[in-house]
């Protein structure tokens, strides 16, 4: 068993460090994504939460896999190139989970008592300076429970990738299929792998959730 990870440890390696980059950076990403357009939701003008909400409804009715095939397939034949797969990937991950990302801080803002951010308006400040200075900060230590599970499924998204040229942890059965190693042996390494990469998310979602409970 342990002779299927040792025997091709340089793919498992660089599959799953791979896949750790396309979740960090894509997660980012998100982060900033989706606060914009949960900001555009919860925004005074018609026009802004128009493009937000119509964002929210058409990516999350959308399955991953025809945002991967539009961005690697449909985008090059528009004009639109990316430097490669890695960041075709990026960028399909990233708009897919900014959609989720916005509904979890809309719903972090709308847990703010009203009577803030209508006394930071009496003082003078901005739309944006109450969402920026008095809302948000209040709205993202209300949300770390529920985001930590939009980050987690974004870890197990990024093996969606694999069906797109992206050398990651979902890449490596099929390239050791061709070894002529036991399929079921490299299953059993690779749900480790992720296990190993999802099981501190979950703890941290946990001590989140214990945080914001002793909090309220």
């Amino acid at each position: 068993m342990l002779s299927v990870l040792t025997d091709n440890w340089e793919l498992f390696r660089d599959g799953f460090w791979t896949t750790i980059k396309l979740f960090v950076v894509a997660g980012l990403l998100s982060l900033v994504l989706g606060t914009v357009l949960a900001g555009f939701r919860v925004s005074p003008v018609p026009a802004l939460r128009a493009i937000g909400t119509g964002y929210v409804n058409i990516l999350r009715n959308t399955p991953l896999t025809l945002v991967f095939a539009f961005l690697v397939f449909g985008a090059p034949k528009m004009g639109i190139e990316l430097p490669s797969y890695f960041w075709s990937a990026i960028v399909a991950l990233t708009v897919y989970t900014s959609a989720f990302v916005c509904e979890v801080v809309r719903s972090g803002i709308n847990t703010v008592s009203p009577g803030q951010s209508e006394a930071a308006r009496a003082v003078g400040m901005s739309f944006l300076q109450v969402l920026g200075i008095v809302v948000l900060p209040q709205a993202f230590r209300a949300i770390q429970p529920p985001l930590m599970s939009v980050m987690i499924a974004l870890l197990k998204n990024t093996t969606i990738a694999a069906g797109f040229s992206v050398l990651e942890a979902g890449a490596i059965p099929a390239a050791i299929a061709e070894r002529g190693e036991n399929q079921m042996l490299t299953l059993v390494w690779i749900t480790i792998g992720f296990l190993i990469l999802i099981i501190p998310l979950v703890f941290l979602q946990r001590w989140a959730e214990r945080r914001t409970a002793v909090s309220a």
